[in-house]
């Protein structure tokens, strides 16, 4: 069973119900001052304790999609995988699954849109990465047969599953009900890992010596996905938004590859990179490369790109809340002296670094992100 199936939650819940009953049963029985009896009624309160403890923490997994598989969780998954596509020749996009999903109205690609689940090659970086990309219904209805849609990247956060964009924080879902609306125009979303190389966390950088995460995601991907699926191929086609490492990833990005990307949201975004175990020596020793990748920096060192950006934090519960009002504040002074970065901001009054934090912040933002997004 896989470590995010609801197969295993429910046996771990199971299991846990059933040692706390058969503890509470036998107790009177193990209630003896001998050797025996005592090491009876440790191993009966360890192994309640254990079970208890393994359904709390496989269920908050299953929530927050912290880990995506046992190798993912043990730290065994090292190698990105490889993908040679022997269908069409030049193709940068290899489907390997659809996913129907139900929406008001039905599951037919046409009412509800389709999932597919894809590899996507990148030359340029010789990455190869595993996503899942959304396709609205206006898709597949004839009278969008010759349009070209806007698209969005969807990152989570570090570590992060694919999953939890979809099942957690409801991507589609909510793209689909804020166009059913009339909030939002209908848009292609292509939701990733930020990880390309577990299990290191490389922010969205091209490491020096390592991989090139940041020329797969402005480089590869919007070119492959272009080429794949009725998708824009400019910047103003393509925005880019995630929560935490995510969130930073997409402002990054947007920040300094104005090319790829004409819009970001960062939802609980860092703004630098860190620099700890899991992510190892990103700058190769370089301060000229770590200081512009910060982007309080680059904002007062660099020239302002020509994006508009979202931020979000809260008052109560975010540690990035003084760091945002910072940035928010840095823009708009560059904004009014004519510069032509946007930026708008969506503050909670409490809130943590959380899923249900996120999930409060996800509908407003892709109504923002697809007002800024152009399907011409």
């Amino acid at each position: 069973m896989g470590l995010t199936s609801n197969n295993i939650v429910i046996v771990a819940v199971v299991a846990a119900v059933l040692l706390f009953a058969a503890t509470i049963w036998l107790w009177p029985r193990l209630a003896g001052r001998g050797v025996t009896a005592v090491l009876a009624r440790v191993g009966m309160l360890l192994a309640t304790q254990l079970s208890v403890f393994a359904a709390f923490g496989l269920f908050a997994n299953q929530s927050f999609g912290f880990y995506g598989s046992w190798s993912d969780l043990f730290g065994t998954e090292n190698e990105p995988g490889v993908v040679v596509d022997h269908d069409t020749p030049g193709t940068r996009v290899r489907v390997t699954d659809t996913r129907h999903i139900t929406m008001d109205g039905g599951s037919a690609p046409r009412v509800a849109g389709r999932i597919d689940k894809v590899n996507i090659q990148g030359p340029v970086s010789r990455i190869t990465g595993p996503a899942y990309v959304y396709l609205p219904p206006e898709y597949f209805q004839p009278e969008y047969a010759k349009r070209a849609f806007p698209a969005a990247l969807v990152l989570t956060g570090y570590p992060g599953t694919t999953e939890a964009l979809i099942n957690g924080l409801k991507y589609p879902q909510n793209a689909h009900k804020l166009v059913k609306e009339g909030r939002m125009q209908p848009t292609i979303l292509v939701m990733m890992r930020p990880t390309l190389a577990p299990p290191r966390d490389t922010e969205c950088m091209d490491v020096p010596g390592g991989p090139r995460t940041e020329t797969f995601f402005t480089k590869d991907l919007p070119k492959a996905v272009s080429e794949h699926y009725r998708v824009g191929k400019q910047a103003r086609n393509w925005g880019v938004i995630g929560n935490s490492t995510g969130g930073y990833c997409a402002l990054k990005m947007a920040m300094r590859h104005p090319g790829a990307f004409s819009a970001a949201v960062g939802l609980s975004p860092s703004y630098k990179a860190p620099i700890d175990s899991t992510t190892g020596d990103l700058f190769g020793g370089s301060e000229r490369l770590e200081r512009e990748n910060d982007l309080m920096w680059r904002l007062d060192h660099k020239p302002a790109p020509p994006v508009s950006l979202l931020v979000s934090s809260s008052e109560h519960g975010e540690k990035n809340y003084k760091d945002t009002v910072r940035f928010v504040n840095k823009v708009k002074r560059l904004n009014r002296s004519g510069e032509p970065i946007r930026i708008s901001s969506m503050i909670l009054r409490t809130g943590g670094h959380n899923f249900n934090t996120w999930k409060r912040e996800v509908p407003a933002s892709l109504e923002w992100l697809g007002s800024r997004l152009s399907d011409r």
